[in-house]
């Protein structure tokens, strides 16, 4: 990675971290909306000139130490530090292609004995590479596109389909910034990322926040056209053997309201013509999972 783009992400970070949260004092006068320089390398225990040189990316290589300090100082989490980390060139690369369309066939049988729990799996570029028959009815199908990015930001649906719908729009902008500092020049992860800049002023000024955040354990709330509300708790795994998938689990809590309309979406699901699983390559991958059909 750069000094150039390291450079952009603490410009960044330090503009969206609030003073209080340093244990500083905020006030209406400031000029800038976060951090000033001199208090950043103040907190990080660095000289105000060596900070400078890092925001304007003509100082390269800081030391392991001194990206800690900054990490604190700029109130950065796990995945923010690991990012940085990357950014700085002191986190290895992943070793290998992180946006392979093959899909583990007996994953794919997994997925289709999980008649209760819709399943996705997904590549770093956000491609949905497989679903069961639940994931799919979850999802309303993929008309506008595979891609659970190009759907928040560009299918009209997404605006009512997920009840939050820009808490889910932050979050899938921070989780493909993650993966685009993992892999900077992975042409599948650049071409997502360039075609939303072009095509959604949102992911745009959201993209140029800087956010680093990756998948975890949380709770997913939507708004399907055909049983209503829905809470469900998303699970992700990472997938050993096919570094950079990742498994989506959705399940709802056990005699809710959501678990009676999940259950009556796979009743109305259940008529999908055998050989459940729906998987295929990622756009502009040619090839397909062997066993599958295309989505």
């Amino acid at each position: 990675m750069t000094a150039p783009s390291l450079a952009r992400f603490l410009r960044a970070r330090r503009d969206a971290t609030p003073p209080e949260s340093a244990g500083l004092r905020g006030n209406t006068r400031r000029r800038v909306p976060g951090l000033r320089r001199e208090e950043v390398a103040m907190l990080a225990d660095v000289s105000v000139d060596y900070y400078v040189r890092l925001e304007q990316g003509r100082e390269t290589g800081p030391s392991a130490q001194v990206l800690d300090s900054l990490a604190d100082a700029l109130a950065l989490d796990d995945d923010g530090r690991g990012h940085l980390y990357r950014l700085a060139g002191l986190a290895p690369r992943p070793r290998a292609d992180l946006v392979g369309g093959r899909v583990d066939p007996h994953l794919l049988r997994l997925m289709d004995s999980w008649a209760g729990t819709p399943a996705l799996i997904v590549n770093a570029a956000y491609d949905v590479l497989a679903r069961n028959v639940l994931g799919d009815a979850l999802f309303c199908g993929f008309a506008v596109s595979r891609n659970l990015l190009e759907k928040v930001f560009l299918d009209p649906a997404s605006r009512s389909f997920y009840a939050d719908w820009r808490l889910a729009a932050e979050n899938s902008v921070a989780g493909i910034r993650l993966a685009e500092g993992r892999a900077p020049e992975h042409p599948r992860i650049r071409a997502v990322v360039d075609g939303l800049v072009g095509a959604s002023p949102e992911f745009a000024r959201l993209w140029a926040r800087n956010q680093a955040r990756g998948k975890r354990m949380e709770v997913k709330e939507f708004v399907h056209p055909a049983v209503g509300e829905l809470t469900l708790w998303m699970h992700t795994f990472d997938v050993a053997q096919a570094p950079g998938q990742q498994l989506l689990c959705y399940q709802a809590e056990p005699g809710s309201r959501s678990a009676e309309a999940l259950a009556l979406l796979g009743s109305v699901s259940a008529g999908a013509a055998p050989g459940t699983n729906r998987a295929g390559s990622p756009p502009g991958r040619g090839g397909r999972a062997s066993g599958t059909r295309p989505g």
